[in-house]
């Protein structure tokens, strides 16, 4: 009996021996695993906000997998001094190109302004700005509505449709706490062929905005719409009203003697 014991805690002495050793294996193997190195890309120091230019102080360098690379990231920091930021930028974010205005565009406004659009101020009244909730950002339709030659009476038209609003007033920014701000000039991000419509609309009638919902980027197939299609009257060419047929009473036949002398035969007629 007690060979017998012996003999089993050699055997378990043993086996515990050889797991022990390939254990020691492989954590010495996995230790020995070379590490990936990692890019080095310039991030946000700070919390940047839209129209801040960015200073050398404003910058640091972060760590990023190599195997996750970032596409239009910056590896020097001289390359993003200087330039201004068109979207905030949370700190220790890494700063892309597509987030900052192109280099010597300026500040303000103007850094805003993507290459090959165009930034028009149009006037309206405040109450037609949709009560001061037109803030920067916010998308809206442009709407005229004007009298002419052709159309005598007013016709509001759809002019443009899903611009976006770069500037309320003299604001760049929508307020922090979300309070409307009463303008009465608006900012418009537009195409040159859309800036081309909107100055034309400005000269010819009086603009309204309507805001749109932040995700509707549909185009609506709004037709123009006359003062008489309100209260669902016919409208005419020239938009003057329906013109009753007058009929004139037909005029009586006249009367005719005839006189006979001999072959002779004359006549008179008499009303």
């Amino acid at each position: 009996m007690a060979r017998r014991l012996m003999l089993a805690l050699v055997a378990a002495l043993v086996i515990s021996g050889l797991f022990t050793f390939w254990l020691s294996r492989r954590v010495a193997h996995a230790s020995h695993v070379p590490v990936q190195p990692a890019n080095q890309y310039v991030a946000a120091a700070r919390s940047l906000d839209p129209g801040e230019v960015i200073r050398r102080e404003d910058l640091s360098m972060i760590e990023w997998p190599r195997n996750h690379p970032l596409t239009g990231s910056f590896v020097k920091i001289d390359d993003v001094v200087g330039r201004a930021v068109l979207y905030p930028l949370a700190a220790g974010q890494p700063i892309l190109d597509r987030q900052l205005a192109a280099a010597g565009a300026g500040i303000g406004l103007t850094g805003r302004i993507p290459s090959g659009m165009r930034a028009i101020a149009l006037r309206s009244d405040e109450v037609v700005g949709v009560a001061g909730f037109l803030m920067p950002g916010t998308h809206v339709d442009v709407l005229v509505t004007y009298t002419d030659n052709t159309h005598p009476e007013p016709v509001t038209a759809t002019v443009l449709q899903d611009s976006e609003v770069l500037a309320a007033g003299h604001q760049v920014q929508p307020d922090p706490s979300g309070k409307p701000v009463s303008v009465d000039v608006v900012t418009l991000l537009l195409s040159p062929e859309e800036a081309e419509k909107a100055v034309l609309a400005s000269e010819k009638g009086t603009i309204h905005f309507v805001l749109r919902n932040g995700g509707d980027h549909g185009a609506a197939g709004a037709t123009p719409v006359a003062l008489a299609q309100l209260a669902a009257l016919p409208s005419t060419a020239k938009g003057a009203p329906p013109v009753p047929e007058v009929h004139k009473p037909h005029a009586p036949k006249p009367w005719v003697v005839e006189t006979m002398l001999g072959d002779k035969r004359s006549a008179v007629s008499f009303n």
